[in-house]
């Protein structure tokens, strides 16, 4: 049974005023409008933090009753930054099942609100506890796999400037992003604060508040859902076997591949989960884009620009984009629904592509989502 796309919706990120729920509604509403208001009979949210003035929020019965949804049935899903892609992956398989014909699925973050110490302590609950004890954070575990990729393929830290500098370049147009119209440079990237060596602040997604919406019904559409694939790797890097490769990657792609009755090679564009830019690079080779140690040349070489051989992170990706965490891993499946419809305005894409791909990750890589979409039949 095939699912398609109808509709996509967004709530801009960036430092917003509205509390969740209104940044979710925004989302929902926009998405909803795009299928002239269809009745819709699931709701599936996805929030990792979901928090209001009195404490955690109920997210899901509140924005059922702000988008009059109170009929449909709904579920809520947490699996940290890859919350939006688990929240698309339950409502496609939900559709399939035949019980459902339309869904709304909203991923939605409020983060610009809390201090920086309370933010980095609620993404550490995606950590093995042990790493946790020991004072890990996200970015210090981030930085022990940068320096070992680094160290592995004998680059310089100028190829981390060189990813960031890409998905800030990308962002300049993309009117939903964080950093839309703010240009750096590399030279600014390598200079900027640093954070955990090798990474520096401007390797590093920046907290954000935001919310996206999308429209999935059952049938063929102008973009559907031809394979999903997810994977698992050992929660603590210390039980890894090789910290250059994420294996829950390869996993999911290699079954969002098989599903899809793809290659590879068939993909034209995609979103890839760069919460810090060396992951850009390890995503790259995962997905099968290239081979190891090659993301670097592809980059330099300019493969990946929006008229390149494969554009990557036309959107901004992660660190261009901004990061409100459950938000992020819908945000990529939806810009690989609007490349493919060509509806993605300023940062569309040159060459107007058949097949996308989008991942998602969850912690530390240890477990991610591959959602492949194309134009079209399945």
């Amino acid at each position: 049974m095939s699912v398609h796309v109808a509709a996509v919706g967004y709530a801009k990120f960036g430092k917003r005023p509205e509390d969740l729920v209104a940044l979710a509604a925004e989302a929902g509403t926009a998405a909803l409008e795009g299928v002239g208001r269809k009745p819709v009979d699931l709701l599936v949210v996805g929030s990792m933090m979901a928090h209001g003035p009195h404490g955690p929020e109920a997210l899901l019965p509140r924005l059922a009753g702000r988008l009059s949804l109170e009929s449909a049935g709904g579920l809520r899903v947490d699996g940290a930054s890859g919350t939006g892609a688990m929240a698309f992956h339950a409502a496609v398989l939900a559709l399939e099942s035949g019980r459902y014909q339309r869904a709304l699925v909203v991923a939605a973050e409020k983060m610009t609100d809390r201090s920086t110490p309370d933010n980095t302590r609620d993404l550490a609950a995606s950590l093995h506890s042990s790493e946790v004890a020991a004072g890990a954070t996200m970015p210090a575990l981030a930085a022990i796999v940068a320096r070992r990729y680094l160290d592995r393929f004998e680059f310089a830290t100028d190829v981390i400037d060189a990813a960031a500098h890409h998905a800030r370049s990308m962002a300049l147009d993309n009117p939903n992003a964080h950093f839309f119209g703010k240009p750096v440079t590399e030279a600014e990237i390598a200079a900027s604060k640093p954070v955990a060596l090798p990474l520096r602040l401007m390797h590093c997604s920046a907290i954000s508040d935001g919310a996206v919406g999308v429209v999935l019904e059952r049938g063929h559409g102008p973009t559907t859902v031809l394979g999903l694939g997810q994977g698992f790797e050992a929660l603590r890097l210390v039980d890894r076997a090789d910290l250059t490769t994420f294996a829950a990657t390869r996993i999911a792609a290699a079954r969002a591949y098989e599903s899809a009755h793809l290659t590879r090679k068939e993909v034209q564009v995609a979103e890839l989960h760069d919460a810090f830019s060396p992951f850009t690079l390890i995503h790259m080779e995962d997905i099968g884009l290239c081979g190891p140690g090659e993301a670097p040349g592809w980059l330099r070489k300019g493969w990946v620009r929006r008229d390149g051989r494969v554009p990557v992170n036309p959107s901004g990706g992660v660190v261009g984009r901004g990061h409100p965490v459950a938000a992020s891993g819908l945000a990529e499946i939806a810009e690989v629904a609007l490349q493919l419809a060509g509806d993605a305005g300023r940062h569309q894409v040159a060459h107007r592509p058949k097949v996308g791909l989008a991942q998602a990750v969850s912690g530390i890589a240890s477990q991610n989502f591959v959602t492949i979409l194309g134009r079209g039949a399945a």
